[in-house]
This record gives C-alpha cells, sequence and structure tokens, in this order.
C-alpha cells in the first residue's frame, strides 16, 4: 500500500490534493509556504534556468596584469584550457569564463578575493569539478578559482588522528595517505579519485561511510577560509572539543562557496579496521529490503559500516552499459553492506549469524560475501558506477532525496506511474542507512515536456513527506529556486542576511543556492 505522506497537522502547514504546502501566513507560525511563486504575467519560467547576468564589472587587460602579478604563470586565459572548468561533470551547465587562476597559497587567494572585491568582480570558487547541481562552473564570465595547486598535506597527528590538509587535496590521494598510516578518511565517495577535500567541505558531501562516521558537520575539526573582502579567517582548530563562542566554521559547511572560499580544513580521522566485509544480497521487496536493515542494525551493530541499496533497473543499466555480471540470482532490490571492524573472528561470526537469520526468515533470495580486497572492490563497483552506467542511458535527470527512511523507494515507484512510458528509465539508489534516495530519469535527449512532468511533482511529493530536496549534492544553480520545499521562508531570509553580511556586493559564487528572490 502506498505509505501516508500527508503531513500532521500540529505545527505543520495544511496540505492540498497535490502534496505541497499551502502558504503560512506568518513568521510565528514556524512554517514555510511550499510553493513557488509565478511570475507578474502569470508565468512559470523555469526555476532552474539561470537568472540575469548581475551588474558586475568585466575583465580587462589591466586586471589580467594584476592577476599576474598575484599568481605569476598561473593565469590561463587559453580558451581550450579553460573549457573544462567552463563545463560541469554531467555536460548540462556551460558558462563563459574568459580567466582561470590557479593559486598555491591562502595569501594568494586573500589577495586575489581582495582585487576582486574592489573591482566588483564575480568569482567561481571550483575544486574537481564533480558537482551535479552546477554548483562548481560559472553561469556567466565569472573567473574561475581552482584549488587544484593547494594539493598539500600539512599536518597528520597519528595518536589523534587527526589530518591538516589544503583545500584541492584530491580524496583519493588523501585516503592512500592515511591508509599508509593505519587511518582512513570519514568520507567515501564515488568521484573520490576527482573531488577536493575544499569541495567535498564546501558542499557537505555525504556518501558511502556517512553511517558509520556521521556527516563533515561533526567530523571537520577546523577551516581555514578566505572571506570576500580577502580576509582569511582562521578557525583551523586541531582540537576535538572547543566551546568558546560560536562555531564559525560550521557556516562554511555546505554553503556551496558562496560565503567564503575554504582553503585549507583539518578532519578527524578513525584507524583503518583491521577487518572488512562486504555483503551483496538481493530481496523481492523493498519491505523485506527494510526488515533486512532493522535485523542487520540489531545483529551486527557496532560493526555495520554501511548499507547501500539498488533497484532492478540499475542492475539492467550496469549489465547493459558497462558489461558488469550480476554477482547473484535475478532480484528486485539489491543491497550492498559493508562490516568494519577489528577483529576478524568476531566479525565473521557476527557476520555469519545475520546472514543466517536472513536466509532463514526469507528476507534475502541470495548472496554472496566478500573478504579479499578485489572482490570487496567488485561488489562495491556494483554500487558506485550506478552513475557511471546512466550517463550511457541518455539524458540523466537527478534527484537527491531525503526522506524517512520507510517511504524512499514509494517515490520512485509514484514517479513511475506519474511519468508513464514518457521516461527511457526512472531508477532510485542510494543509502537505506541516512534515508537518502537517488532518484535519476533518463531520457534519449533533453526533453522539457518530461522535464516539466517531473518537477515540481517530484519535490511537492518531497516536501509532503516532511523531507529535503537535497540531501548532500546540494543545491548549486539548478535547485536554488525550489529551496523554500524544504526550509521555511524566515530561514531562508536569514541565510540572505548572512550572505548579505559576508559578500556584501555577491561576488562569490553567485547565482548558486540562494533563490532569486534573495537578491
Amino acid at each position: 500500500p502506498r505509505p501516508n505522506c500527508t503531513p500532521a497537522t500540529a505545527g505543520r502547514p495544511p496540505v492540498d490534493l497535490c502534496g505541497s504546502f499551502l502558504p503560512a501566513t506568518s513568521w510565528q507560525s514556524g512554517v514555510c509556504c511550499r510553493k513557488l511563486h509565478s511570475g507578474a504575467d502569470g508565468s512559470k519560467p523555469s526555476p532552474a534556468a539561470a537568472p540575469d547576468r548581475r551588474p558586475f564589472s568585466r575583465i580587462t587587460r589591466e586586471d589580467l596584469d594584476s592577476f599576474r602579478k598575484i599568481v605569476p604563470g598561473r593565469v590561463i586565459t587559453d580558451p581550450d584550457l579553460l573549457e573544462s572548468s567552463n563545463v560541469d561533470w554531467l555536460k548540462s551547465v556551460r558558462g563563459s569564463s574568459e580567466v582561470l587562476l590557479r593559486p598555491q597559497t591562502t595569501e594568494e587567494v586573500s589577495k586575489i578575493l581582495k582585487y576582486c572585491n574592489g573591482r566588483n568582480l564575480a568569482l567561481n570558487p571550483q575544486g574537481g569539478n564533480t558537482g551535479l547541481v552546477g554548483g562548481s562552473v560559472p553561469v556567466y564570465d565569472e573567473i574561475v578559482l581552482s584549488t587544484a595547486l593547494m594539493n598539500n598535506i600539512l599536518t597528520f597527528d597519528g595518536i589523534s588522528g587527526i589530518l591538516t590538509c589544503q583545500a584541492g587535496c584530491v580524496l583519493e590521494n588523501v585516503s592512500i595517505y592515511l591508509e599508509e598510516r593505519d587511518y582512513i578518511m570519514p568520507l567515501d565517495l564515488g568521484a573520490k579519485g576527482s573531488c577536493h577535500i575544499g569541495g567535498n567541505v564546501a558542499t557537505n558531501a555525504g556518501g558511502l561511510r556517512l553511517l558509520r562516521y556521521g556527516s563533515l558537520h561533526g567530523t571537520v575539526l577546523g577551516l581555514e577560509v578566505v572571506l570576500a573582502d580577502g580576509r582569511v579567517l582562521d578557525c583551523l582548530a586541531t582540537l576535538r572539543k572547543d566551546n568558546t563562542g560560536y562555531d564559525l566554521k560550521q557556516l562554511f559547511i555546505g554553503s556551496e562557496g558562496t560565503l567564503g572560499v575554504i582553503t585549507a580544513v583539518s578532519i578527524l580521522c578513525p584507524r583503518k579496521p583491521k577487518s572488512v566485509n562486504v555483503v551483496f544480497l538481493g530481496c523481492e521487496t523493498f519491505e523485506q529490503l527494510l526488515k533486512t536493515f532493522q535485523l542487520c542494525r540489531g545483529m551486527l551493530g557496532e560493526i555495520m559500516s554501511a548499507y547501500e541499496f539498488l533497484d532492478s533497473e540499475c542492475m539492467r543499466l550496469l549489465n547493459t552499459h558497462l558489461k558488469l555480471p550480476n554477482p547473484i540470482s535475478d532480484c528486485s532490490f539489491y543491497v550492498v553492506i559493508e562490516t568494519s571492524g577489528s577483529d576478524p573472528t568476531h566479525d565473521g561470526e557476527k557476520l555469519h549469524n545475520f546472514l543466517e537469520e536472513a536466509m532463514n526468515s526469507s528476507l534475502v533470495t541470495d548472496g554472496t560475501v566478500a573478504t579479499e580486497d578485489s572482490k570487496i572492490k567488485a561488489l562495491w563497483s556494483m554500487r558506485e558506477r550506478v552513475t557511471e552506467a546512466l550517463t550511457h542511458d541518455g539524458f540523466t535527470y537527478k534527484y537527491d532525496i531525503s526522506l524517512p527512511v520507510e517511504r524512499i523507494y514509494q517515490l520512485v515507484t509514484d514517479m513511475r506511474e506519474h511519468l508513464g512510458g514518457r521516461a527511457k528509465s526512472v531508477v532510485g539508489y542510494g543509502h537505506v542507512g541516512d534515508g537518502n534516495l537517488h532518484l535519476n530519469i533518463t531520457s534519449p535527449a533533453k526533453d522539457p515536456a518530461l522535464l516539466a512532468a517531473i518537477e515540481p511533482f517530484v519535490y511537492e511529493w518531497t516536501a509532503s513527506c516532511h523531507g529535503s530536496i537535497s540531501a548532500e549534492h546540494g543545491l548549486g544553480l539548478k535547485k536554488r529556486n525550489y529551496i523554500y520545499y524544504s526550509k521555511p521562508r524566515q530561514v531562508v531570509a536569514l541565510m540572505g542576511d548572512i550572505k548579505a553580511m559576508l559578500d556584501p556586493k555577491g561576488i562569490l559564487n553567485p547565482y548558486k543556492t540562494l533563490p532569486d528572490d534573495l537578491k
């Protein structure tokens, strides 16, 4: 049966038949209008479309000369070299920046921002450019500030496990560094070979280990940030406890480069587990998958580090486009469970008991276990490479939704019913452990009519369940105007006040994160 996503009435706004919230009328109500507003003529321009260019200055020859003094030999103006910085990973957003700056130090970043602020030049901070919502590339001619050359590990404390590094360090490189010292990063992403630590923090990336180690709001201990006017905010603490005043670093985690440019990060890293197991299981219904999750939490407890899922449509795409064979028999749903601990015997016994109970309870129809690195990587690839498989299936509309765990797949089912045969594929996968669904819809080519059918349906559905329209990807350019589906107006207004205080000219990553009505 369809889950009841109708919000409770106490302290919540009423809901209309399509599932969107009706307007709230006062600050005191504590609720928000979760609808977008029409234009003055009643028209509804695409909320994801780029707004008009703001009155920022244009780059001049004198500006280029000034930048060459700040970062000699690292001012890029060759259009061919700028191409990859102007286009996002999905090739869905393209800017027209004519300048790429590649600083190596915080001091250089400070000088660049101070100059840009004085000249009213807009700037786009960029890490590995692996974002999925158009937040990491220019919209117009903003200067691209790349952190790629800020890639040094500054310190590592082998006793506390606290690492301090520059923002341009690639996640995979840091992971290798730590593993050689018997530690791991608390963060693991499919894009780890390209993404930068600074970008991870700026977008509050979630990833595959969040279930075990929590979000970056907890594991990041300190940040160094350059503000729009060039001031350097030194919050680069390496203390696990510091209760002196406001925790300002939290403002910049998830701010998508709109409040300041992160130049260095200190992060708490866990010890490398001595025992790692990965299990790939098949379930016939999503209800069985959820019951397996409950059983897993109860029987595996402290050694469970990941619980991921993908549906049969994902498996079809993996088979078809990447030629990855299904490691078990065909099922409606697949689960990837990872355990990590310090005692192989203890962990193996707990895992054996869990699998025995899951099979005897008919929750799981088939499965396989991996303990060797090569097989572990092979099983993880079934989950991590779904995004890659989707790129071969056509133009992809991607949605990163946070929902109550028991509701997450119902959105996929309802979307298929809603779209009928208009989409090529509608697939669901994600992080069951933290209620994060990745809903992906493909078509042979970009299709405005299909998009109009998807949006705002997907956001109204999510709002009706008190979910979030962005669990871990951020808002960027594409979703900035949908923020009201997840946040009350007074909260968004306060965000605008903070932005105005820290970046009064609005030069940092303009047109991103905050809605167009906060100008």
